[in-house]
């Protein structure tokens, strides 16, 4: 289904909070149509405009052969990839996709999530959204004609593209079991990903995937447009031009102290999943009993002082506790 929820003169420098804090995916069209870099990527001069604002930084970059035509992924195996790992100058990306616009079977050539402050320095300060009280961290991304596995990211974002066009495919979180997602550790970006390739998907080997694409979202979106991806809302993304600038801010309402919920669901692997039925029963009660059902008057027994963990945490009592995670992990 396209995305029925679309916004449009949304006020680039006041982002209202029910597009910030929405819960399902958002468009919204023409958001930063006014920012210097999109109109030098309408003029067709976006390699121009990063050339002048680069820092002269080397990117990791992804760079694959033309016989992936973009799709950055696992070899046949699962226990590899694809595609090669580069650090290289900036200004090399630059060139390499200026070299090849326009070839019919150019590499695949792709630098991710990239914080603007540190190889574009200037770019905040001439390209402006206006955040209120959060504080994003702003990233960019470019390549060329690409196409990268549906994930999910914790943080939520707003991606804004700058040039070229993109296309969304976004599934809610609990699509989950349809997405044939790949292994938890060895990943292409740090992120498990869906094995399906939703723009070929061979449904005699992933027949579930079905069910997760009359579910799916998709929208298309070009220079100046941006749309709102919320927290741990799977997404492929498809660049569908020779040369491809997207900006995305990142954020988390929560303590900077607090974790990532996946190292909790790693080590909930190791020491729940294996486990005789029986007694992971009576652990996902205490999970529920403790986390996801937690509540004030369950611990009021307790003498206060003596909460321990079970008092709200600050960032003094996580880094206790981390420290005692760390000597428990290491015995």
């Amino acid at each position: 289904m396209n995305l029925t929820d679309e916004l449009s003169g949304v006020d680039p420098h006041a982002l209202p909070a029910t597009l910030l804090d929405a819960t399902t995916p958002v468009v919204v069209r023409g958001l930063v149509g006014d920012w210097p870099a999109v109109q030098a990527a309408r003029a067709g001069d976006i390699l121009a405009y990063l050339r002048q604002h680069d820092a002269g930084t080397t990117v990791d970059a992804l760079i694959g052969p033309p016989e992936i035509e973009g799709r950055f992924f696992y070899n046949e195996r699962v226990d590899g990839f694809n595609f090669a790992r580069e650090r290289l100058p900036f200004a090399a990306m630059l060139q390499a996709l200026e070299r090849w616009r326009g070839a019919a079977r150019p590499p695949a050539l792709y630098v991710g999530s990239t914080t603007v402050d540190v190889c574009l320095p200037h770019w905040r300060a001439a390209n402006r959204l206006g955040f209120g009280e959060l504080d994003p961290l702003v990233s960019i991304w470019l390549g060329n004609r690409t196409r990268i596995a549906a994930h999910q990211d914790l943080p939520a974002n707003l991606a804004c593209v700058v040039a070229g066009r993109r296309r969304f495919t976004l599934y809610p979180p609990d699509a989950l079991p349809d997405l044939y997602v790949g292994p938890l550790e060895l990943t292409p970006a740090g992120q498990p990903i869906s094995l399906v390739d939703p723009t070929r998907p061979d449904l005699e080997r992933f027949p579930r995937y079905a069910a997760a694409a009359a579910r799916a979202h998709t929208a298309e979106l070009g220079p100046g447009d941006a749309v709102l991806i919320p927290s741990l809302w799977w997404h492929h993304v498809q660049a569908l031009d020779d040369v491809n600038v997207l900006v995305n801010a990142w954020w988390r309402r929560v303590p900077a102290w607090m974790d990532g919920p996946i190292d909790a669901l790693l080590h909930t692997l190791l020491s729940v999943r294996d486990l005789p039925e029986a007694e992971r029963r009576v652990w996902r009660a205490m999970f529920d009993h403790y986390v996801f059902g937690a509540r004030a008057e369950d611990v009021a027994h307790i003498p206060p002082a003596a909460r321990g963990v079970l008092a709200p945490l600050d960032a003094e009592a996580a880094r206790r506790l981390r420290a005692r995670l760390l000597h428990r992990l290491n015995r």
